[in-house]
């Protein structure tokens, strides 16, 4: 077989690819779960381990060939205890749900109780949503936030769990802009005899980088998702007590999936390295600072912010007190027109669709990523309240689009 470069094989994709480049380059990429890996993270990402079945684990493959897929899934997994602290790590999950699944698999049998949070508050489709397996699987009650604050209702929390009696208690969010309190939910889950699961899909840089509170030696499992705030390899993580380690391990594989995805391996255990270098503190620092400038800015604005303010790599914008009539996903198109990508997102107490909520949530590691500073997000806040003020005139629209382009040249992503 002759191995040529994909431009030769299928110039299709690879002017889809390309595109997809120039896009990343000229937009201000503002989803809260999306980042930019490093070139070596995308270099492994595309290895050779591509080709590479591994089926079990480090020493203990069911093929062989496997001697280097071990070496870089053991660095992987060095790398992550030593990040988190943890005692036992599995970096074979596909993603932050399969990270999930895994733990769900190992400690409850199906119609076992589950209590999380609310998705049209914060929480996520794989803590048991009735479209989602765990909802189909497991019977789920669920948590809210506090309307009035925006902050977890943890003592609605905590007497919802002496009712309903889980097994397991979720915490972690997808769109809550507040440090958690692991400590509490975890003295809840003690009170009512139930395991206690972190995910921390969000917040794995965040954590990593000790900017927010970490619940690794505190909640009985930690999940989480590898390439978002920790710019490392796509896919999931799961970290856990000594304790836990067969029924978990098992539970990934055979339970949940089959062979690994060794390249994605690979690019964890890079992103792992690059985390453990002192200048990834200061990018999560850096993150988080710049979440508070931007949702500052947006205030001043007179835009309305679930809980105020954010502690974390998000902020999450109510849009119907000062903009009633305009829908989220109404924002989220016409920003995406101007070069600035971010989404729709309900909020607390949610008087619309899912699919045309009342909000929009907007992440700052991406921007981190390319250099920008708190001035700079506070003129990014500036461009998007003049989107979503006066979305109608051509005049603003060309005057925020331009902008962009500039400020996407003053801070280029790839070389």
């Amino acid at each position: 077989m002759k191995y040529d470069t994909l431009r030769e094989t299928d110039p299709t994709v690879a002017e889809f690819l390309k595109a997809e480049r120039v896009r990343q380059d000229d937009t201000l990429a503002m989803i809260a779960s999306e980042n930019h890996v490093s070139e070596s993270v995308m270099e492994a990402q595309s290895s050779e381990l591509t080709n590479n079945y591994a089926e079990g684990y480090p020493g203990e493959r069911y093929y062989g060939g496997c001697e280097y897929a071990d070496e870089i899934e053991q660095l992987a997994i060095d790398r992550a205890k030593e990040l988190w602290g943890a005692d036992h790590v599995n970096v074979q999950p596909h993603s932050g749900s399969q990270a999930n699944m895994g733990v769900y698999l190992a400690m409850l049998e199906p119609g076992d109780k589950i209590l999380s949070l609310d998705l049209t508050h914060g929480g996520h489709l794989s803590h048991g949503h009735p479209a989602n397996f765990a909802g189909q699987v497991y019977d789920v009650e669920q948590y809210e936030i506090d309307p009035e604050t925006g902050y977890v209702d943890y003592e609605g929390l905590h007497e919802t769990a002496e009712k309903f009696e889980p097994d397991i208690i979720v915490s972690g969010y997808s769109a809550y802009p507040r440090e958690v309190n692991f400590e509490r939910i975890q003295a809840t889950a003690d009170a009512v005899d139930a395991y206690h699961i972190a995910d921390i899909a969000h917040i794995t840089g965040l954590v990593a980088a000790s900017v927010h509170e970490s619940p690794v030696g505190v909640a009985d499992f930690v999940t989480g998702s590898t390439h978002k705030t920790i710019r490392a390899g796509r896919g999931g993580i799961i970290m856990c007590g000594e304790e836990y380690i067969a029924d978990v391990d098992s539970a990934v594989f055979p339970g949940a999936q089959g062979g690994p995805a060794m390249h994605n391996i690979a690019g964890k255990a890079v992103g792992f390295g690059e985390a453990l270098d002192p200048s990834f503190d200061e990018y999560a620092e850096q993150t988080v600072a710049n979440a508070k400038a931007l949702g500052d800015r947006l205030q001043e604005h007179g835009l309305d912010l679930v809980s105020g303010g954010t502690d974390t790599h998000l902020v999450l914008v109510d849009l119907r007190p000062s903009h009633p009539d305009t829908t989220g996903k109404e924002v989220e198109t016409t920003l995406e027109g101007a070069g600035i990508v971010l989404n729709a997102n309900t909020v607390p107490g949610e008087t619309r669709s899912p699919f045309n909520p009342s909000g929009i949530r907007i992440g700052t590691p991406a921007l981190t990523t390319r250099g920008f500073d708190e001035e700079a997000c506070r003129e990014v806040a500036d461009l998007i309240y003049d989107v979503i003020d006066a979305p109608e005139y051509e005049a603003v629209m060309a005057d925020v689009s331009a902008r962009v382009n500039e400020l996407t040249d003053e801070y280029p992503l790839y070389n």
